[in-house]
């Protein structure tokens, strides 16, 4: 059996073989063996003809494949094209665009589009507690004016007209030396930011912000530091600077790879930043792949999510 894959040239090459993919997704969704999906028994069989499995108790499903469940699931699209997209889209620093991904793999560049928001899905972190020791705290604002735009589709893309304009803001919340919790809030008032701070941040830990009048009175319940950045970017330890880098890193992907993204979408275009910011450090390429391929399970996203159009459906796979 060939080594795991390393880099993206390995990965071409490794995932070409069906049984490659098959015995990869294996391995980490069912790392103590097969066990049915639906019923949870391990009287499972291999039907090697179709790739699929064969579940001894009787019930409506038992026959499933390996994309039962996930991301992949009702996907006519083969694993090594979306074992490919997974790999560059959790490694490319900037993001990967759809139309790259149908240039690499042959797919229309609509069925890319769909398969890399369902990868998004998947990129999605747990919240895995709240944040503590020295936090950062801001907002930042995503994208343009939409005047000619018409009503009922500004409604549909999530457009509200509050902050400032119609543009999209993204509150983020990052632990120093640790994570970045980011996330699309409808306005940068007090009522839309307190919330979120609650819910990701420990009481009493020690809290840093620039001097936007919606974090104050949060010495209430925080130790709050405040850089006026009228005045100055940095006193000492307290700045932004951390979440300024991750604000750099998310707009160079959305300016320079994706280069216009809706706000119905764009939280979907955080949370992958998110993923390769949070797993940037102590993990080579195979080990974020890893990683993210570990997360397919349990998620699913259906065209008419993905696109707020119930009835149509996605272009033809070529």
């Amino acid at each position: 059996m060939a080594a795991e894959p390393k880099t993206l040239q390995q990965a071409i090459l490794y995932f070409a073989d069906a049984d490659n993919c098959l015995n990869y997704l294996v391995a980490r969704r069912w790392p103590l063996g097969v066990v049915c999906p639906t019923c949870g028994s391990k009287e499972v069989a291999f039907v090697a003809s179709r790739r699929v499995w064969q579940c001894k108790t009787r019930h409506p499903k038992a026959q499933f494949s390996i994309k039962v469940g996930t991301i992949f699931e009702d996907s006519p699209i083969s694993l090594d094209k979306w074992l490919l997209a997974m790999w560059m889209l959790a490694n490319c620093k900037n993001g990967v665009s759809s139309y790259e991904i149908s240039r690499a793999t042959g797919i229309s560049q609509k069925s890319c589009w769909f398969m890399l928001q369902r990868i998004r899905l998947a990129l999605q972190g747990e919240s895995g507690g709240k944040l503590n020791g020295e936090v950062e705290i801001d907002e930042t604002y995503i994208g343009g004016k939409a005047r000619n735009m018409h009503k009922s589709a500004k409604a549909r893309r999530g457009i509200s007209g509050t902050g400032m304009g119609s543009k999209a803001i993204v509150m983020g919340i990052l632990e120093r030396k640790g994570t970045v919790r980011a996330h699309v809030v409808e306005t940068s008032r007090r009522s839309s930011l307190l919330p979120k701070i609650r819910e990701h941040i420990e009481a009493g830990t020690e809290v840093f912000t620039d001097s936007h009048q919606s974090y104050f009175g949060l010495s209430a319940e925080y130790t709050h530091n405040v850089i006026d950045h009228a005045k100055s970017y940095v006193e000492g330890n307290i700045h932004t600077n951390g979440l300024e880098n991750f604000w750099s890193l998310l707009k160079r992907g959305l300016k320079g790879t994706y280069v216009s993204v809706e706000p119905f979408h764009l939280f979907r275009y955080v949370d992958e930043q998110a993923f390769r910011y949070n797993n940037r450090k102590d993990m080579d390429d195979s080990d974020r792949f890893d990683f993210a391929v570990r997360q397919i399970v349990g998620k699913r996203l259906t065209w008419a999510e993905v696109t707020g159009k119930v009835g149509e459906k996605p272009a033809e796979v070529n």
